[in-house]
Formats: structure tokens, sequence, C-alpha cells
């Protein structure tokens, strides 16, 4: 007797896969979804060698390279090639993004407070050097405070360093130092990065679908007890 109530028991785990109840039926399915994106965040990072993997553009200073709503895949700096300014992209006639150098993604003065930029490298400076830079339809002296790179978005007219007195009370965007690179964008998707952009919404989204799911599911069964006890009975 003994054996075969040892063969009768389940595990927790068993009985939590196998439970009909509705609460637990939600709380699997919601957390096959956050196991689906694990995989799937750990996969991008193993591929792009930084996170993270993806970005999206929230505004219209890369346009017409790089558009609202568009999702950026982001790789380390140092993958797929070196990371190329502006100025070493065209000694070298590397394009990309509809101009030389890469686009890269930074932490504005180092700041993880505040959104990353996405805006391409023109050129490194060494503290200390003075050099030309756009100021509108001219170009103006600048004189680098510590080195790193001098960053603008194409559709900009100023650099950033020139661009903000006072960045979301970061102060003036200093030269991007190396250890303030998140990346360098690889490619874009149109559209999909409204998806990021509006998180919340669908999360909630999602979420409301599995609970209609659930209790269509529910009712369906409910509804086929009494079919099959009718049928049984004709029998």
């Amino acid at each position: 007797m003994s054996g075969k109530k040892e063969d009768e028991k389940v595990s927790p785990v068993t009985a939590f896969m196998k439970s009909e109840n509705k609460v637990i039926s939600l709380v699997r399915e919601l957390l096959w979804v956050a196991a689906v994106v694990g995989v799937i965040a750990l996969i991008l990072f193993g591929v792009s060698g930084t996170w993270p993997a993806v970005v999206t553009i929230e505004s219209e200073s890369m346009v017409p390279h790089m558009n609202v709503g568009d999702l950026v895949f982001v790789v380390a700096k140092d993958r797929f090639g070196d990371l190329q300014s502006r100025e070493e992209g065209i000694a070298t006639g590397t394009v990309k993004f509809g101009d030389y150098g890469d686009v890269i993604v930074y932490k504005p003065n180092g700041a993880s407070s505040v959104h990353p930029i996405i805006h391409r490298a023109l050129v490194y400076v060494n503290a200390g050097e003075t050099i030309q830079v756009p100021s509108g339809n001219n170009l103006t002296t600048y004189t680098a405070p510590s080195e790193g790179y001098i960053t603008k978005g194409d559709n900009n007219r100023v650099t950033d360093q020139l661009g903000w007195n006072d960045y979301r009370g970061l102060g003036r965007i200093a030269p991007v130092k190396n250890e303030w690179v998140v990346g360098k964008a690889l490619f874009t998707v149109p559209i999909l990065g409204y998806l990021p952009l509006n998180i919340v919404p669908v999360a909630a989204i999602v979420i409301a679908i599995l609970v209609v799911h659930e209790l269509y599911m529910s009712r369906r069964e409910k509804m086929a007890g009494p079919a099959k006890k009718s049928r049984k009975q004709k029998k």
C-alpha cells in the first residue's frame, strides 16, 4: 500500500505545470512569456557584446539616416571592426548610415541617469586640442576640455558639445570618453522601435489577452462538460 501512495505523490513543479486553476494557468503563461523574453535578451547580448543591444530613435536628430521609431541594433565598439570617427571614415572610405564613420550610442558625461544619445562620432580629440567644428552654416573654434569624441546628430546644426549649456542637469556635454561609449549602430529596423517606446501599454495588452484567453478556455471547458455527459447518456 505504501508503494502505491508514493507513486501517487506529485511534485510541486508537476502540480504547477498541470494545474487547471485559472490563476495558476495565468501565472504559468506569464512566466513562459518572461522566459522567452529572457532567452531573446541573452541571445542579443551574446551577439552584440553590449547592453542595451537595441535602442529606439526618439528624436529627429539623425534624420534622414535614422527616423523616429526606428529600432537600432547596437554592437560593442570593437565588434565587426574598430570604431571609426567621421574623420577616419573619410580616410578609409567607410560609410555608415549615409555618411562617413560610425554612429555611436553613448552616455552623456558618463551619466546613467538619462537616456543614452545616438549620434555620429566626428573626430577624436585630445585634452586642450583646438579644432573647427560645425556651428550652423559655419565653422567655429572649439577647444576640448578633455579627450574624447566630438559628436553630432546628422540633422543637427551644431555638435553635441556646443548644443546645450546644461544638458538635463549634467552641464555642457563633454567630448565622449571611450568608457562612455555603449556601442555603435549596426543596422536599423523601421517602425519596430515604437514597441519599446510604448512598452507599458503593450505589456498591459499582452496581459489582458492572456486573461481573456484563460477565461475563454475555462468557459469553453465548462460548456463542453455537460455536452459530454449528454452524449454518454444517449449511448
